[in-house]
C-alpha cells in the first residue's frame, strides 16, 4: 500500500525550547520506527501548526491523529511552552490542522512513557547497581529547560508522572555553589533548578566563574561567545576538547556535573528509585566524558543513605525517548490510565 494512503497514521512531535522533531508512524510497525522524521528548529516559526503543515505537505501524507509533548505543564489541554512564547490548545490545533484530534503531554511524561520500552542499545550505564525490577523510576532530562519525572509500577505496568521539579528552588552543596546561588539571586530573586542545571543555565555557571576571576577567561572563548547564538553546545564543546580544552569551560563542565548529579540524588530519594534513574535530554550525552569522570562521585553523597543511593542503576538515555514516549500515548486509547496531562 502507498504509505500516502494508509489509515490510521500518527504524527507525533517532540516540541522543545530549541529543536522540535517531528515524525509519522503506523500502527502496524508501532512507536520505534517512524516512516519519516524530520527535525526543525523550533524558534524559526510563528506556531507549531505553521511548523506541522510545512512537514505534511513535504512528506505528502495524510494522518488522523497527533501528539505532541511539549516542554511545559499541561493543564486541561492547554500548555503554554516554559522557554517560548507559544501556547497550544488540543482543541484548537485539531481545528487548525484538520485531525480528528490531536494529544498534548509535558515532554518528561513522554520520556517516562518511553523508558520501559528502551533496551541496551538505546543506554550508556554509568552505574550498574541492583536494579529492584518493580522499584520506581527516576528521569531527570537536562536539555534547554531541566525536566523531571517519575514511574510507579502499578502491580502490572508502568505508570508514568510528569512533574516540574525543574522549578523547585536550587539547593547549594558546596562553598562555590553557596556563591552561586548568591550571585544569581542578585539577578533573578528566586534561583530555580533550571537556571543552573540546563541548556538555559550552563552559560550563567561560566559567568559566574568567569566573575570571579579564578580561571581566566580565553580571548578565542570570549570573541566566539559573543556571536554564539546559542553558548551552551560551544561552551561544552570547548570544555571537553582534548587538545587541550579551555580550562574556563572544563570547569564550568564540572560545576554543572556537580550540580546535576546532586539533583539526581535527591530527586531519587524524593521517590526511592530502586528501580533506576535515568538521565535523558539533549545535553547528558553531549558530556558523556564528564559523566563518566564526576557523576556519581557527586550523586552518593547523600550522607547516610549513600549506600542505598550506590545501589541505583544509573543510565544515560541515548535515543530520541520523548518522540518515542509521544508515538506510544498517541497510540494508546483515551482512557489507557496514565495521569491526564
Amino acid at each position: 500500500m502507498d504509505r500516502r494512503e494508509e489509515k490510521g497514521l500518527l504524527l507525533a512531535g517532540d516540541v522543545g525550547g530549541t529543536k522540535t522533531d517531528l515524525a509519522i508512524f503506523s500502527p502496524d510497525r508501532g512507536p520505534r520506527a517512524p516512516l519519516t522524521r524530520k527535525e526543525f528548529r523550533t524558534g524559526a516559526y510563528p506556531s507549531l501548526a505553521t511548523m506541522v503543515r510545512e512537514f505534511l505537505a513535504a512528506t505528502g501524507v495524510t494522518v488522523e491523529r497527533a501528539t505532541f509533548d511539549v516542554a511545559g505543564p499541561v493543564l486541561e489541554g492547554r500548555a503554554k511552552l516554559t522557554n517560548l512564547t507559544w501556547v497550544l490548545d488540543q482543541t484548537d490545533l485539531a481545528r487548525e490542522l484538520g485531525l480528528a484530534s490531536v494529544r498534548l503531554l509535558n515532554d518528561l511524561h513522554a520520556v517516562a512513557l518511553a523508558v520501559p520500552t528502551l533496551d541496551a542499545d538505546d543506554l550508556h550505564r554509568l552505574n550498574e547497581g541492583r536494579r529492584d525490577p518493580r522499584g520506581a523510576i527516576a528521569v531527570i532530562a537536562p536539555g534547554t529547560g531541566l525536566g523531571e519525572a517519575f514511574l510507579t509500577w502499578d502491580g502490572s505496568r508502568y505508570r508514568s508522572y510528569p512533574s516540574e521539579g525543574g522549578h523547585g528552588g536550587f539547593a547549594p552543596e558546596s562553598p562555590l555553589e553557596i556563591d552561586l546561588l548568591s550571585h544569581l539571586m542578585s539577578r533573578f530573586g528566586h534561583v530555580s533548578r533550571e537556571r543552573v542545571c540546563s541548556g538555559l543555565g550552563i552559560p550563567n555557571l561560566y559567568e559566574f566563574l568567569r566573575d570571579r576571576g579564578e580561571v581566566a577567561e580565553s580571548p578565542e572563548i570570549a570573541a566566539a561567545l559573543a556571536v554564539a547564538p546559542d553558548r551552551t553546545p560551544l561552551i561544552c564543546k570547548a570544555g571537553l576538547r582534548r587538545s587541550p580544552p579551555d580550562p574556563l569551560c572544563r570547569a564550568t563542565v564540572d560545576l554543572f556535573v556537580a550540580i546535576l548529579a546532586a539533583e539526581a540524588g535527591n530527586l531519587t530519594l524524593q521517590v526511592l528509585a530502586t528501580g533506576g534513574l535515568y538521565l535523558a535530554g539533549g545535553i547528558p550525552f553531549q558530556i558523556l566524558p564528564a559523566l563518566e569522570e564526576g557523576f556519581m562521585a557527586q550523586f552518593v553523597r547523600k550522607g547516610r543513605l549513600g549506600p542505598l543511593v550506590s545501589r541505583v542503576p544509573v543510565q544515560v538515555v541515548q535515543c530520541r525517548a520523548a518522540l518515542i514516549g509521544a508515538a506510544i500515548r498517541g497510540f494508546e486509547p483515551a482512557d489507557a490510565g496514565d495521569p491526564p496531562d
